[in-house]
């Protein structure tokens, strides 16, 4: 999972900076979705622009927490849920590693704009899907945790 989402993530930055740099907006579906070239240095929502190597250091803990765990899991819904968080906290490193102003400063690709909603990227919804995942399976279906399995 982590692997197909940071993959779309990677190839649909690289597509959009290739080909938006120099254009316009582009309106699909009568304006439901517009593929706007947008570089974010902040968190979601454009929040805390002026902290971008501390949303930078909190990536790459969660990245390496989630790897951490998962070596241990034996649910493939959490497996799937950890995959996504991954998937879209690995794209987004990455655009904070090696994207100007410079390592650990990078400003993140964003490119897809809703009505009444900020600029995101598919990293950013697979966080979100992979958030809403974990928190159905903790506070609506708990019999979906994973299980410790004792082999001795």
């Amino acid at each position: 999972m982590a692997g197909l989402v940071l993959a779309a993530d990677v190839v649909s930055k690289y597509l959009i900076v290739a080909t938006m740099a120099d254009h316009a907006d582009m309106r699909l579906l009568g304006g439901l979705i517009t593929i706007t070239y947008t570089r974010n240095p902040g968190a979601a929502f454009s929040v805390g622009t002026g902290y971008t190597i501390v949303f930078t250091l909190i990536a790459a803990a969660v990245v390496v927490a989630i790897l951490r765990v998962s070596r241990r899991l034996y649910s493939r819904r959490w497996a799937i849920a950890l995959g996504a968080l991954l998937g879209g906290a690995l794209g987004n490193l990455l655009d904070r590693m090696f994207r100007d102003p410079g390592p650990l400063r990078g400003h993140v690709v964003d490119w897809i704009e809703l009505p009444h909603w900020p600029v995101f990227n598919l990293a950013d919804s697979a966080i979100v899907v992979g958030v809403a995942l974990l928190a159905y399976m903790v506070v609506v279906k708990p019999s979906a945790q994973p299980r410790r399995v004792d082999h001795g």
